[in-house]
């Protein structure tokens, strides 16, 4: 067996144990589950070690492969500081960049969409979830994210603030009155934003009042999604709270306007996070630098959908 072949059978070991499936492996490379199988097992003849516990529904490794699968994430470390280092003199950013990213809809793709026109050589292989991923073992080389990056393995970079807004149609307010203090919800059409991954409702930022009693809101439909709720919003049926992105749009054409603005206070960030390493590659770079030049600070590139 050649050389390539030696690495490419490691390829096919390292996405099998990272996907933990022949199947999703095969896909994600463009193989049949058999053809994944087989390669596997012409790689445990050859180590003399079983690397996965097979089953009818799962794989996993044994404590043989996850010393395997270090051992072969070592190797393409080193191959892709090499490969890094090499394209470090090249005028154009290419190659495959395995993204992460919050359930968006269309609100993410006129970003996505500018940046592919910026670097046609980019190949954005996109994962779309709300579900906490594990970057480095799941293969991703960045993740955009709220919240902060507490895993010492791990660089983050701010891509830019947003702050939640209360807004309704002008049609609705005219039809149910205009709120001029939270208590005043209570007798108000509210449209919720529920988090898909725990299905708790996402706490509208009101400032505390006098009296210290929380206003309980009432809730006349929820989504997991914003787009639905800027859309019921924008057809009278009620307030809504969304990040000031993804509805600045509406704001500035009229058909949303904003409510209770003095008694809402929320700031959030959008972070771009990656595993650490002695290089940044030039796709890397090029990927999370124009993130933050264009995410958050165009009127197109109104964007994504908060994450528990």
């Amino acid at each position: 067996m050649s050389h390539l072949d030696n690495l490419s059978s490691l390829k096919i070991f390292a996405r099998a144990a990272e996907t933990r499936s022949f199947t999703e492996a095969g896909n994600q490379l463009g193989l049949s589950a058999s053809a994944i199988g087989k390669a596997v097992a012409r790689l445990e003849q050859r180590l003399g070690v079983r690397l996965f516990h097979r089953s009818t529904r799962s794989i996993q490794l044994t404590e043989e492969g996850l010393l395997f699968l270090d051992g072969c994430r070592r190797i393409f470390e080193e191959m892709e500081a090499i490969e890094a280092s090499l394209a470090q003199t090249r005028a154009t950013p290419h190659g495959r960049l395995r993204v992460s990213l919050p359930l968006t809809g269309t609100l993410m793709t006129p970003t996505l969409t500018a940046f592919m026109q910026a670097y046609p050589d980019i190949e954005l292989d996109l994962h779309f979830s709300d579900n906490l991923v594990d970057i480095i073992n799941d293969g991703f080389d960045v993740v955009v994210r709220t919240g902060e990056a507490s895993d010492s393995r791990l660089i983050a970079r701010s891509l830019g603030h947003y702050h939640l807004k209360l807004v309704a149609s002008p049609a609705y307010l005219k039809r149910a009155g205009t709120p001029v203090k939270p208590a005043d919800l209570v007798n108000h059409s509210c449209l919720h934003h529920r988090f898909p991954t725990n299905g708790k409702l996402e706490r509208w930022p009101l400032l505390a009042p006098v009296d210290g009693e929380d206003v309980v809101v009432p809730v006349a439909s929820t989504s997991t999604t914003v787009e639905p709720l800027i859309a019921l919003a924008e057809a009278g049926l009620g307030i809504t709270c969304v990040p000031d992105i993804a509805c600045r749009q509406q704001i500035a054409d009229g058909t949303l306007v904003q409510v209770l603005g003095e008694y809402t206070e929320h700031t959030g960030t959008f972070r771009a996070v990656w595993p650490s390493s002695p290089y940044r590659s030039p796709k890397l770079r090029a990927f999370v630098d124009f993130m933050a030049t264009h995410l958050l600070k165009t009127p197109s590139a109104a964007p994504l959908r908060l994450s528990a």
